[in-house]
């Protein structure tokens, strides 16, 4: 009866050792991966000198970078002596060749690289795209250990990866994750890079380390955090390999980036856009603005139009259309599948390539003096041909004096914006605008085509319905 019972008290014990150790031997090789891989990872410290360096406040650094670091985690130059800031890097060559982010070597005088055999070795920056934030350092060595590269086409969310780097300085740190989502999209600032979302414990100083699958093979590029401290909250952001190898091989061949462009300016399409242009549903990217001599102009696409689909492959949003046609060679044929007016059409077009200055348009203040109200709640006036030269607008667009009523209040309109267009219509005059929502009853739905500096984006309003007023 004891030796019985004391079997009984066994079994949990065996059935938990046994879950453990299959648990084990389900576990990712980390180490095997990280011995076999982890010299090829390097420590990046670029230098500027004090002349060079820029020591200002906070508000003189990029938008992205604050918003990655977060307020007062931005690292500050001393205001005596030189400014030197830590990365990392990955060699793809075994003469010397080495990848790493633009942000951490730019503006730097002096770049080295320190292996995991401890030599520092003077590095040379052989080229840099700031649009993906890719740098190709190379130093003067032969047979250096080097990495696999993989297809970042192939990850998927849930799926474990690896990071190795310098965080903090702290030379060869190993963490890893999963993924988290992929094409990842960041607005204008880098507007090509379809970033790869993990979560990863990703530092400061961890930038332009690999990001490893399981099979040991680079599939992306550790760039960015997300973070309100300065430091890993459990979200962060790599580059692709795939279009990392793009750029690195437009520097190799031609010594600078070429990418496609169609010219048109694109937003996203939520509910209130999908329900105001007829779209089944909310998705694609939406015209708010076509280049005249573009790509997009010469093909036939139109301010309203929403981009479905490049080439076959599907815009589920705005942010997946740039990559697809930045990484396009221009004078390529490709094809737009695009919503227009309630019906899906196939427009042809040449991807072009950008022009080498976009250039600034002039702000604008002024405001007028009518009060002719409408449905929407918005008091426009007829612009001077003065504000329409600063602004380099022919003949279109009447200029917001009010915004009031629930309608407009519930839009991002403010006083000084130019509405260029009410639906796809055109307007030159306040009449002409007054007139185009005139007919507007309660809860109907109408896009604005509106411009603000340099910026033109069309925004749904809607009339409240009765029970709204008020």
């Amino acid at each position: 009866m004891t030796r019985r019972f004391c079997l009984w008290l066994l079994f949990p014990v065996l059935t938990i050792m046994v879950s453990l150790n299959a648990f084990a031997a389900d576990m990712p090789d980390f180490i095997g991966l990280v011995e076999k891989y982890g010299p090829a990872v390097v420590n990046v410290q670029s230098t500027m000198t004090a002349e060079n360096s820029q020591d200002g406040d906070e508000q003189d650094v990029p938008e992205i970078f604050r918003r990655f670091f977060g307020p007062g985690q931005i690292p500050r130059a001393p205001r005596q002596g030189n400014r030197v800031s830590m990365g990392s890097g990955f060699i793809i060559s075994k003469d010397g060749y080495i990848l790493t982010n633009n942000h951490v070597v730019e503006g730097a005088d002096q770049v080295t690289v320190r292996l995991s055999d401890r030599r520092d070795l003077d590095a040379k920056v052989i080229g840099t795209d700031p649009q993906t934030d890719i740098a190709l350092l190379k130093v003067a060595a032969n047979d250096l250990p080097v990495v696999t590269l993989g297809d970042s086409k192939l990850l998927k969310p849930g799926q474990w990866v690896v990071a190795l780097g310098s965080p903090f300085g702290f030379d060869h740190s190993v963490t890893h994750g999963i993924v988290s989502a992929i094409g990842r999209g960041f607005g204008r600032d880098q507007q090509y890079v379809p970033f790869i979302q993990t979560d990863v414990p990703i530092n400061p100083g961890n930038s332009g380390g690999p990001l490893f699958n399981l099979e040991g093979q680079v599939v992306g590029i550790n760039s960015q955090i997300f973070s309100n401290t300065g430091g890993y909250m459990g979200v962060s952001f790599a580059i692709p390999i795939d279009l990392a190898m793009n750029t690195v091989d437009q520097i190799k061949t031609t010594g600078h980036v070429s990418r496609g462009m169609i010219g048109v300016q694109i937003q996203g399409v939520g509910r209130a856009e999908a329900q105001s242009l007829g779209l089944p549903r909310v998705g694609g990217a939406l015209v708010n603005n076509v280049t005249p001599g573009s790509a997009a102009d010469k093909g036939g696409v139109h301010v309203g139009d929403v981009i479905l689909a490049f080439n076959g492959m599907d815009i589920v949003n705005q942010a997946d259309l740039p990559p697809m046609v930045g990484l396009t060679k221009p004078g390529t044929p490709a094809e737009l599948s695009i919503f227009r007016e309630g019906k899906t059409i196939k427009v042809p077009v040449v991807v072009g390539k950008p022009p080498a200055d976009t250039g600034q348009l002039a702000s604008n203040d002024s405001s007028g003096d009518s009060e002719q109200e409408n449905a929407l709640g918005i008091v426009v006036d007829d612009m001077t041909a003065e504000q329409r030269r600063q602004l380099g607008i022919k003949d279109e667009g009447v200029l917001v004096s009010k915004v009031g009523g629930i309608a407009a209040q519930r839009t991002p309109l403010n006083p000084g914006d130019i509405i260029l267009m009410v639906g796809r219509k055109p307007v030159k005059t306040s009449a002409e605008f007054n007139a185009s929502v005139k007919g507007l009853k309660s809860g109907d739905s109408v896009m604005l085509l509106v411009r603000r500096n340099d910026t033109t984006q069309f925004v749904a309003v809607t009339v409240p319905k009765t029970k709204d007023a008020g």
